[in-house]
């Protein structure tokens, strides 16, 4: 079965991609450039406010404004695209592994299990012993949703080539903070909602979706915020805590929050004071040249983009 373009395919070696995102409030686009030294430099942003225009047409511009047609495109599905099952691993042989899924799949969507396309990740465990506690992480899409993304990008003449999920993009972002041997936790808001990360040895272990946005965090009223900060807060622990049972081989360094400007501060003096981690807030200059891209020098601007530059940095992160 499986994605038919192979939802975490491979990149072909050297090739270029534009990854783009039909989000909630329009289009997100973003290209970078790796060096044998240095970090990868941001060579191209833009976004197109979703407003009253149709996706064809905002499609068709990017297409005649932007270098998309000469590279091959990642398209980042947004969270009520697909669905998430994380579970635990089958005792199958590899080439056996997704038809065991379809039956495990079957009871978990509300949909016939013919009509969606899954591709799954293998979560690998504890390395230094054999694998143990491995698990699986399951992405399935209806295939109508699929098809309708697909038809987009075929319509606006774009290589569509690779189709990919926030998640992975928050991994992509996350590995290249890791400290050696120690696990890293991440934690990022966009105006589709939270996200929490752990990752450990470049690979993803853990993903959380909560349904605080930006916008939320951004609010005026005090008693409003403060009450987002306490459930951030209760969420990260219970998350964090059932973590460290599940993978008590690893020892998380930190807790690093997207750059959401002053707000960010107040939230990682709020988590500081209520958990054992030690809490930063991401500076995106540490894990991408922005040089190019001078509005970027605006921390609510950074965390704008933050899941197209994750998705754009997947060329030389470790495909699945």
């Amino acid at each position: 079965m499986g994605l038919r373009m192979g939802l975490f395919s491979k990149n072909k070696k050297n090739a270029e991609i534009m990854a783009i995102r039909l989000g909630k409030d329009g289009l997100y686009s973003a290209s970078v450039r790796f060096s044998s030294g240095g970090l990868p430099v941001l060579e191209f942003l833009s976004f197109y406010p979703k407003a009253e225009q149709a996706w064809p047409v905002l499609l068709e511009r990017l297409a005649r404004e932007t270098p998309a047609k000469q590279k091959q495109c990642l398209l980042q599905l947004n969270a009520n695209d697909y669905q998430w099952f994380a579970m635990d691993a089958l005792n199958v042989p590899a080439d056996e592994l997704k038809n065991s899924l379809v039956w495990r799949l079957k009871e978990l969507i509300d949909y016939p299990i013919e009509s969606a396309s899954f591709d799954v990740l293998t979560v690998p465990g504890d390395i230094q012993n054999g694998g143990r506690n491995q698990s699986l992480i399951a992405i399935v899409i209806a295939n109508q949703q699929l098809s309708l993304q697909q038809n987009l990008f075929a319509d606006a003449k774009l290589p569509l080539s690779v189709i990919d999920v926030p998640e992975m993009a928050q991994r992509n972002l996350s590995v290249r903070l890791e400290v050696e041997g120690r696990g890293l936790a991440m934690l990022s808001f966009d105006v589709h909602g939270g996200l929490l990360t752990v990752t450990y040895g470049g690979e993803l272990y853990l993903s959380r979706r909560l349904d605080i946005t930006s916008t939320d965090l951004g609010t005026q009223d005090i008693r409003e915020r403060d009450a987002s900060f306490e459930r951030i807060s209760l969420e990260l622990q219970r998350s964090l805590d059932h973590f460290d049972r599940q993978h008590n081989y690893i020892t998380t360094a930190k807790l690093v929050v997207s750059p959401l400007g002053e707000v960010a501060t107040l939230l990682q003096q709020y988590l500081a004071s209520n958990m054992y981690l030690p809490v930063e807030i991401m500076d995106l200059a540490q894990i991408v040249n922005l040089e190019k891209i001078p509005e970027l020098k605006s921390a609510e601007r950074q965390g704008a983009f933050l899941s197209i530059i994750g998705a754009a940095l997947r060329q030389e992160a470790s495909a699945t």
